[in-house]
């Protein structure tokens, strides 16, 4: 039996085994003009084949870059447009720069530290209070998801002087009961309610 296994690897899979074979049909053809029509007739397939395809920028120019590819880079025809060299698909790819931005507390994150930072430019009132309120409770539900045993509110509101560099510091804020907290987090148990069974009737003695 003639497994796919044992065939040539398809360069683009997405477009099947028949479109390949086409391809390396036209690769014969002598006839330049001829070799031109039926590259051209096999765009048209192709494009049919991937309809969504036609939301894509330069969508005619990726699909004749696609058989650029699916011809090893080796049929001599009149492309529409520059197709691609060999070269570019040897390049190793670039390296993708890390951060370096520094976040004082992993468990907090580094969106919390923005919005705290946030929170200082506001002027004194009870915006900024409800703010700050509202930021030191998630920090303290934060770092109960990292360490579920409890949390001191001093923790936090020491933890809050340094994520804001020492421009918060409070100690009288209305902070979330923990056992609340990890209440709400916990998974609850489904009830059995015992739809399906009725009650259980017991038999007179005579």
């Amino acid at each position: 039996m003639d497994y796919n296994s044992n065939r040539k690897k398809l360069p683009l899979p997405e477009y099947g085994r028949n479109i390949q074979n086409m391809v390396d049909h036209v690769m014969t053809i002598e006839d330049r003009t001829e070799r031109n029509i039926a590259a051209q007739t096999i765009i048209d397939i192709m494009g049919n084949l991937h309809p969504y395809l036609r939301d894509i920028n330069d969508f005619k120019h990726k699909l004749w870059d696609h058989l650029a590819i699916m011809a090893d880079f080796k049929l001599d025809i009149d492309y529409p447009y520059d197709p691609p060299k060999p070269e570019t698909f040897q390049e190793p790819p670039k390296k993708v720069p890390y951060s370096s931005n520094k976040i004082k507390f992993r468990y907090y994150g580094k969106t919390l530290e923005l919005m705290v930072n946030e929170a200082i430019q506001y002027e004194s009132g009870e915006e900024k209070e409800i703010l700050i309120t509202l930021l030191a409770n998630h920090m303290k539900k934060s770092y109960l998801t990292w360490n579920k045993d409890a949390v001191d509110d001093e923790k936090i509101y020491k933890d809050l002087e340094i994520v804001s560099d020492g421009k918060i510091q409070r100690d009288d804020l209305d902070l979330t009961e923990t056992r609340d907290i990890l209440f709400r987090s916990a998974p609850r148990k489904k009830q059995n309610t015992g739809s399906n069974r009725g009650p259980k009737k017991h038999r007179k003695n005579d």
